[in-house]
């Protein structure tokens, strides 16, 4: 398990509770509008920001002023190891929230039924017509992506799917398909796309809706996807 990065206080990302994140490296998808392109291209030659022991020394000296840690990346599921990670920030009375893209359901549900995971963030990237699109990936295979979406609409734990929304990349038809594939999710939100000088396609290349057009489209979605809102 290693440690890429580690953002030591937010309010944002762990819905409810204080928390710290941790980054990790590697991704096996190359979504172009990706924020985090150091931690896809460059994961193998990126340096760790801190060691297990230091985080845990760290983890240790927020007791009582944190409630939980969020592990996203990259893709987590990625990580040997991640299991005795998230069992040792449990052991210490935190909360764990683990970011993934779907794409590896076996570890996803081991994680789940060993009681290691507290939440769930899986990106639904775009409608099942467009993934490969996508996530940057000719050929990509679909179906480890059901498999996660199936699982976690069990409800075995908390969860929320999210899209990310871009002109480029997704038309109204594409919401509305992604609707009927995560029908009855609890929670899905939609993240207008942000550009930045980090994006993997680089600045430029990507454009957000107009927001009064995706609040236009929800009622539509809603029909789906009751709990639908906007993020962001």
């Amino acid at each position: 398990m290693r440690i890429a990065g580690l953002q030591k206080l937010t309010l944002l990302d762990f819905p409810g509770k204080t928390a710290a994140t941790v980054f990790t490296p590697g991704c096996n998808y190359r979504c172009p509008f990706c924020h985090n392109a150091d931690l896809v291209i460059g994961a193998a030659r990126m340096p760790d920001a801190v060691s297990l022991d230091e985080f845990f020394a760290f983890l240790d000296k927020r007791q009582g002023l944190l409630d939980g840690v969020c592990v996203t990346g990259g893709e987590p599921l990625l990580q040997p190891g991640i299991e005795n990670f998230l069992l040792r920030v449990r052991e210490r009375g935190f909360a764990t929230k683990l970011d993934t893209n779907g794409s590896f359901p076996d570890r996803l549900r081991d994680l789940v039924q060993a009681d290691l995971v507290d939440y769930v963030a899986m990106d639904v990237k775009n409608a099942p017509q467009r993934y490969a699109e996508t996530v940057g990936v000719p050929g990509f295979d679909l179906a480890p992506v059901h498999a996660s979406i199936g699982f976690l609409m069990e409800e075995r734990v908390p969860f929320e799917f999210r899209t990310t929304v871009m002109r480029e990349l997704h038309a109204a038809d594409d919401l509305r398909a992604i609707a009927c594939w995560i029908e009855g999710a609890p929670r899905w939100f939609l993240q207008n796309y942000l550009d930045a000088e980090s994006v993997l396609a680089g600045p430029g290349r990507f454009h957000a809706w107009d927001v009064d057009e995706l609040e236009a489209l929800l009622p539509d979605l809603r029909g789906h996807v009751p709990a639908v809102r906007l993020r962001g």
